[in-house]
């Protein structure tokens, strides 16, 4: 009997869900770039709602890509930055951009 992937201890696919979805990948992108308060984050992910904007952050928060500064000033505010276990991603995302750099214009040449 073979294995289900699922069940087991996949690198990949632990990385995967902690970076998947639609909107994960865009937020580290955006945060590697400069540190960045919530709506100016939110202006730059286009088309992304608060709950989801909010629930991505706090996702990337609870598996330390993300780090969350809140100032007690006044007006207080929040900022978002890149912790360094997220810095690490981004020479991956940069492949992931190349590779899909390389089949969008082979699909085009076709």
């Amino acid at each position: 009997m073979k294995d289900n992937l699922y069940d087991n201890n996949c690198p990949v696919l632990y990385a995967l869900n902690v970076i998947g979805g639609k909107w994960r990948m865009p937020i580290l992108w955006y945060l590697s770039q400069s540190d960045l308060r919530y709506n100016e984050l939110k202006r730059k992910t286009n088309g992304i709602t608060n709950i989801m904007l909010t629930r991505c952050l706090k996702e990337l928060e609870e598996n330390g890509l993300v780090y969350r500064n809140q100032y007690s000033e006044i007006p207080p505010h929040v900022e978002y930055s890149i912790t360094e276990a997220g810095k690490k991603l981004i020479p991956a995302l940069m492949a992931i951009k190349e590779w899909g750099a390389e089949q969008m214009a082979a699909i085009k040449a076709d």
